[in-house]
Order: C-alpha cells, then structure tokens, then sequence
C-alpha cells in the first residue's frame, strides 16, 4: 500500500476511537466513575523492568484516555501522553484532572510525534497493549522513537503477542469454544479490516464511525525495526496473563490477571530497548 493509502485509514481509524471514547468513558471495563488505580493495567515485571521514574521525562504514545499516563505520574515521572483522537485527549485531561494528577496531553498522530512535541527528548517512551496494530509502518515508527530518545534512554513495549491478535476473541456461529487461528501471525498482507459497533469493553454500540483497519507484526517484525533503528534490545519477556479476560473459561491467577487453562501460551510480552 502506498503512504497515502496508509494516511487514509489511519484517518478512519482515528474517527473510530474519536467515536469509541464515549463509550469507554462510560464502560464499567474503565471503571473511571470508581476509584481510579492505574496501575491494575501493569504487569509487576513493567515496574521491574522500568525502574525508578522519580524526575523522568516519560512519554507515553498512543495513550487513549491516559489511564496508564497516570500511573507513570503517579511513579514520580514527569508524564506526557500523546494520542491521534481529540475526543481521547480531551477525556484524558479530564481524567487526570478528576484524579489530581498532572500530565501534559498532546494530541497527534504518533508519526508525527517529533514535530508535534516541537523535538523535545524523553528518558523513557512507553508503548503498548493494543498500540502497534494501528500502525502501518513499522519501520518509520522506529525511526520516530529514536528521534524521541535522548542518548541511553529507554524504550519500553508491552504488546498484545501476536499469538493473541491470531486468535479469534469469540466463536464463530456453530463453533464451539476452542480457540482458533484466524488472522495472520506475520504481517505483509495488509490491514485486516474491522465494522463493529462494539469495542472490547462493555457499553452502549459505538455510533457513526464504525469501521477501522489493524495491521499484523510479527516480533521479529518488531525487533528488526527496532535495530535497523539503531535501538539495543536489553530484555524480552513473554508472559501467558492479561489483564482482563478475553475469553469465558480465563482463570483468575494471583495477581488479580487472567490466564488460559492449559496449555500455556504467550498472550503478552514485555520489550525494553535502548538508544
């Protein structure tokens, strides 16, 4: 596909999550009428891996209403969100208002991170859960992340495995509940192309923009736009939780995440770089 075409559903794709943030403003899966704890959507080894964040400029891309934006605050991190919906970014501020915290929400699409954040450099970039299959282009983000690094920052993914993305959330009409392969693992074969007027969370249908694109990558897609970027890969985690059940017959485990009964296999993984 041409850059124009990959312009062109991003631009639907923006719509779509314009049009969804009512309803996850809403969602009990948010829970933003609760009492907020961001830090339910981190794995423990995210903070290992992490470190200390006291006085770190952290930039987190792709954030949609922030709430992981809030748990880096939270960490002492000077945080800045970044998001290519408005209505995202405007739910977002006013989520961290509500919760006292202070962070700094730009509003762009992440290609254009560098130009829109006027070329300032952050110590950490984080990324994930649900981010990198709403970008064409891999290696061009890669190439944006350097640009954002400052020499010996960090940056930290973690991403729905591509194990997961493969699989079908639900069954088909007829089917029973096993677990089938139903998308690419590997990407090259372009976006895999969405109409739902109900988004992974609860609430009432999602009105007007309905359609939106994701496209597939592979890990090793993942680490070669990375290096080809000149960024080390420090460390790789896989691990067989997420933090909310995706599918029925998920058990709950220890640390409040879910898992699959056996046999075990990667649903996400932990990827942390430098520049």
């Amino acid at each position: 596909m041409t850059s124009d075409e990959h312009a062109r559903l991003m631009r639907a794709n923006q719509a779509n999550w314009d049009a969804r943030t009512p309803v996850h403003l809403a969602s009990r899966f948010y829970g933003l009428d609760q009492d907020l704890d961001p830090e339910r959507w981190f794995a423990a080894f995210e903070w290992e891996d992490l470190g200390d964040l006291s006085g770190r400029d952290v930039l987190h891309l792709q954030c949609h209403l922030g709430t992981e934006t809030l748990a880096l605050a939270r960490r002492g991190a000077r945080a800045v969100g970044l998001d290519f919906s408005e209505a995202s970014v405007a739910a977002a501020v006013g989520v961290a208002a509500r919760a006292g915290v202070a962070v700094e929400y730009v509003q762009a699409n992440v290609y254009d991170a560098v130009e829109a954040l006027g070329g300032r450099r952050f110590d950490v970039v984080y990324t994930g859960k649900g981010a990198l299959c709403y970008l064409p282009d891999l290696e061009r983000w890669a190439g944006v992340i350097a640009q954002l690094l400052r020499p010996g920052g960090l940056l930290y993914i973690v991403e729905f495995h591509p194990l997961l993305n493969s699989l079908g959330p639900k069954p088909a009409p007829g089917e029973g509940p096993e677990l089938l392969l139903r998308h690419d693992y590997l990407g090259g074969e372009g976006p895999v192309h969405r109409d739902a007027t109900r988004t992974y969370t609860d609430g009432p249908p999602v009105e007007g923009a309905t359609e939106s694109y994701e496209w597939m990558h592979g890990i090793g897609e993942v680490l070669g736009a990375l290096t080809g970027a000149g960024l080390s890969v420090r460390r790789l985690r896989e691990s067989e939780e997420l933090p909310w059940p995706r599918w029925p017959h998920m058990k709950r485990t220890p640390s409040g995440w879910w898992r699959l009964p056996e046999p075990r296999i990667p649903l996400l993984y932990g990827l942390l770089a430098h520049r």
